[in-house]
């Protein structure tokens, strides 16, 4: 086995999107800083509703894939297809633009904690135009794994072997073949964790810290992976939560404007076009 080694720490930095929801972004904070398949990582986390009560009225995407993942509070969805549901603590949406949606992710509360992920996933240039299509997964569905050296694994995507028994997450059909794991590591604690070397993965701690590759990382901070095909992490003194994420890469050039994400100039244009003729989602 080749345990695969830092390649790319990625600080991230503050920002807004939506209607003023505060965010951390680290891959996506410029569109070279990418981890194909992957497009961009936003994390939001606070307890003041001023960061995030506005939420992100209504707006298009095409040619790309939402993750949306909770860990506290909870976000009304609604879209042009008619889908409406509310995603809880420990749920996950996987919305798959295709060639358009229009929708809207609403917060449902006025105080508390609001904290979760928002990942974009790039699609393959032949899935681009297919039609939109939206899972909603609640937090019963996505397996949690107890480990026997003290650690818990909520499995969103890919599998894990544990005992000799295969835990597969709910999400799949997905063109990036993804791993979505949410760890949460004891004091001192490792985890080794093969990955297919046809996969790009990054790692991102928002609780503790890590030691990757013999270096520390700190919380907030997307750490890119080399080549190989076994991943191994420890938890510092004082425990740590993190994500794993790997994809197969697409391999095919990106011309992105804002929420739309194709793989050329034109088609980004094509895509101006249909939003403002009313025809991104016919």
């Amino acid at each position: 086995m080749t345990v695969r080694t830092i390649q790319q720490i990625i600080p991230a930095i503050d920002t807004s999107d939506g209607a003023g929801v505060q965010l951390k972004r680290s891959i996506g904070q410029r569109q070279r800083i990418r981890v194909d398949p992957f497009l961009m990582l936003d994390a939001f986390n606070s307890a003041n509703a001023d960061d995030y009560i506005a939420g992100f009225p209504p707006h298009p995407h095409r040619g790309f894939e939402t993750v949306t993942y909770m860990l506290n509070g909870s976000m009304i969805h609604r879209d042009h297809m008619g889908n409406e549901g509310e995603l809880v603590a420990g749920g996950v949406q996987w919305m798959t633009a295709g060639r358009g949606v229009i929708h809207e992710e609403r917060p449902q509360r006025t105080d508390g904690l609001m904290r979760g992920f928002q990942l974009w996933v790039n699609l393959p240039a032949r899935e681009k135009m297919k039609p939109a299509h939206y899972q909603n997964i609640e937090p019963e569905q996505v397996p949690e794994v107890q480990l026997a050296s003290g650690g818990q694994v909520r499995v969103v995507a890919g599998s894990l072997d544990v005992g000799g028994d295969t835990v597969t997450g709910p999400v799949m059909g997905v063109a990036a073949d993804p791993v979505y794991l949410d760890l949460r590591l004891q004091p001192g604690e490792t985890f080794t964790y093969p990955v297919p070397e046809t996969h790009n993965l990054f790692i991102y701690p928002y609780e503790g810290s890590l030691q990757v590759d013999n270096r520390r990382i700190q919380t907030d901070h997307a750490v890119v992976l080399a080549d190989g095909d076994e991943v191994s992490v420890q938890a510092s003194e004082t425990g740590a939560a993190f994500l794993l994420l790997a994809g197969k890469p697409i391999g095919e050039p990106i011309a992105q404007y804002g929420p739309f994400v194709m793989n050329t100039p034109e088609e980004i244009d094509q895509a101006l076009k249909d939003y403002q003729d009313g025809r991104l989602t016919e």
